[in-house]
């Protein structure tokens, strides 16, 4: 079932990505292949179509690729973002001048079928997991210039986002660790740097490092590529003293395990980096 709670990203956040998409694929004189070939007045409807099991994020930035072409252009809407589909089922259906249309396919599809992927990809684990009290999270592992749409198709997924970036939580990681001198006078540091709202994680691969982390009181402990069995020990060990996080080597298949230890997040950074597409086409209608 869909997410009702789910909140689209305000046009002013989608609109420069998808302009400039479309401004590269434009290039220098536009669409010449439909210009040569499609009358000027020429009309199509078409429908997005699933080809596999998955869940649907990016619609509006589909929509306002060919609404940037053409504002005449009409754009229905059938399966909302975060809405499960199955190969045959219709996304969406576009109504509106040929030209624009062909002119905006592609970055259309490019942005749904990508986010559609992390977005199916996020929720095949958060299935996997539930019940285990774990959430899963991405990471800052985002591709240039898409963090924005990357973590909201997780969102559509069912999962939950990390920090947006270097400025909204302290996250001291091992080259902090080994440049700081130690897990402890880092996290020393960070606290008395923190403002009142900021929370400082610490990440470790070792029990003790652990036990360090959570003597100087550090508010989320990134446990790193620790097994299982490790997992649950360190888990037992915060025992609800900070938030548990486990990273590493998280797929549909390890994460049931993983997050059955008792930590409260596990993030995965391919769910933005290198997660497969969506196979959805665009299907012409007669």
């Amino acid at each position: 079932m869909m997410d009702e709670s789910l909140t689209p990203l305000p046009r002013l956040m989608v609109e420069p990505l998808v302009a400039s998409a479309l401004r590269e694929d434009l290039g220098r004189a536009g669409d010449i292949t439909s210009a040569a070939v499609i009358p000027a007045d020429a009309r199509v409807r078409a429908a997005f179509v699933a080809r596999e099991d998955g869940v649907v994020a990016g619609l509006d930035c589909a929509a306002l690729a060919f609404s940037l072409l053409d504002p005449a252009i009409t754009v229905e809407i059938a399966k909302r973002d975060g809405a499960r589909v199955s190969p045959g089922d219709r996304i969406a259906t576009v109504d509106g001048n040929a030209r624009a249309v062909l002119g905006a396919e592609r970055v259309a599809l490019n942005l749904l079928c990508h986010l559609s992927g992390i977005a199916s990809a996020t929720r095949r684990i958060v299935d996997s997991i539930a019940g285990t009290g774990a959430r899963l999270s991405c990471t800052r592992k985002t591709m240039p210039g898409m963090r924005a749409l990357q973590k909201y198709a997780v969102r559509c997924g069912g999962g939950v986002n990390h920090r947006f970036g270097l400025d909204d939580a302290i996250l001291i990681k091992d080259n902090h660790i080994a440049i700081a001198g130690g897990v402890a006078v880092a996290v020393r540091r960070a606290k008395a740097a923190a403002g009142h709202l900021v929370k400082v994680e610490c990440e470790v691969d070792s029990l003790a490092q652990l036990r360090e982390a959570l003597d100087e009181g550090a508010d989320a402990i990134l446990l790193d590529n620790m097994d299982p069995p490790m997992l649950r020990e360190a888990a037992a060990i915060i025992g609800g003293k900070a938030i548990a996080e486990a990273s590493g080597r998280i797929t549909p298949e390890t994460a049931p395990a993983i997050a059955a230890t008792g930590v409260d997040l596990i993030s995965a950074g391919w769910l933005t980096h290198s997660v497969k597409v969506l196979d959805i086409g665009l299907d012409f209608m007669g």
